[in-house]
């Protein structure tokens, strides 16, 4: 039995560091482009869409949120596909040096999920996903991982694979007497409307793009609400409002902090930490992990979150 299930996308990332003018002129170019701090799905990109990336690494939702998950201590199983080409850039190897389980993964004929990361002279990102083998991920390879989803303690989902599969795998979770804590990434926020109605989400984690974009919707939805809203405090709507203030750091890349505090939210209720104690740990997580460049690079361990919160913020 696995503390946290994280069921979603794993891609690899094309990073590329753009000033103010060329987010301008990309965004002049092409309508579809994202705003800041936006992530959205595109089947097919021109041909003369962007020069070679500066660097490549390791993304996807799915498996940020895994590693991050385990990087805060808990067994952490990844369900998800990957392409032929996989090998060639360590994906599966990576997942498992983060401690994160991976024999379950499967690979498809389509290429792996591909990001394209833009990032600003700030560390603000604006995301771009080719989904490739993330798509191949259908209801009869959720079926034969029924059973380690149902029993896990949290379930980690986003909106970067198919949505009609996932509605069907949390109507059936939705039956269950005992079922695994569903924590829903509303990234992309497009198409989520039919997650929304699902009994058995049961947290929301959109930014403040996706939380407006979806804020009609929201009236289908009875769970907990967590906003997450970059430098600004985390605003959490359950059965009683809090908020919670990040810490201010250098951020050197916002890409994957909302990722990384989901996955040590996962991991903390995992442990019947209570929704506050989990949300302020997992909010340090994600504002450590900006200080380095890349989704996960800078991911953070529980220690090293516990310390710079008992030191108030002093790190060695």
């Amino acid at each position: 039995m696995e503390d946290v299930v994280s069921l979603g996308s794993i891609n690899v990332d094309r990073i590329h560091h753009v000033s103010d003018g060329e987010i301008a002129g990309l965004r002049d170019r092409y309508s579809w482009f994202p705003d800041r701090g936006q992530t959205v799905q595109i089947d097919d990109l021109p041909t003369d869409f962007v020069a070679a990336p500066e660097s490549i690494r390791h993304g996807g939702k799915g498996a940020n949120q895994a590693v991050a998950a385990a990087k805060a201590g808990a067994e952490t199983e990844m369900l998800g596909k990957i392409g032929p080409d996989s090998g060639e850039f360590g994906v599966r190897s990576h997942l498992a040096e983060a401690g994160v389980g991976v024999t379950r993964i499967d690979t498809a004929s389509d290429p792996t999920g591909t990001a394209y990361v833009f990032v600003g002279p700030e560390g603000d990102n604006w995301i771009i996903v080719r989904p490739g083998a993330n798509s191949a991920i259908d209801s009869a390879y959720i079926r034969e991982q029924y059973d380690t989803i149902r029993s896990a303690e949290c379930l980690l989902l986003q909106n970067e694979i198919l949505t009609e599969p996932v509605v069907a795998l949390l109507s059936e979770l939705g039956a269950e007497r005992d079922r695994p804590t569903v924590i829903l990434d509303p990234a992309p926020a497009d198409g989520l409307e039919a997650l929304l109605g699902c009994d058995a989400v049961d947290y929301l984690t959109p930014n403040e793009k996706e939380y407006r974009a979806l804020r009609s919707a929201l009236a289908e939805f009875d769970g907990v609400l967590v906003r997450k809203r970059g430098a600004d405090d985390v605003i959490v709507e359950a059965e009683r409002r809090f908020t919670v203030t990040p810490p201010a750091v250098d951020a050197v890349d916002t890409t994957g902090a909302g990722d990384v505090l989901n996955g040590f939210l996962a991991a903390q209720l995992a442990t019947g930490a209570s929704l506050q104690e989990a949300i302020e740990i997992g909010t340090i997580a994600g504002s450590l992990s900006t200080r380095e460049e890349g989704a996960r690079r800078g991911i953070p361990t529980l220690e090293a979150v516990r310390t710079y919160r008992t030191s108030g913020g002093v790190t060695g």
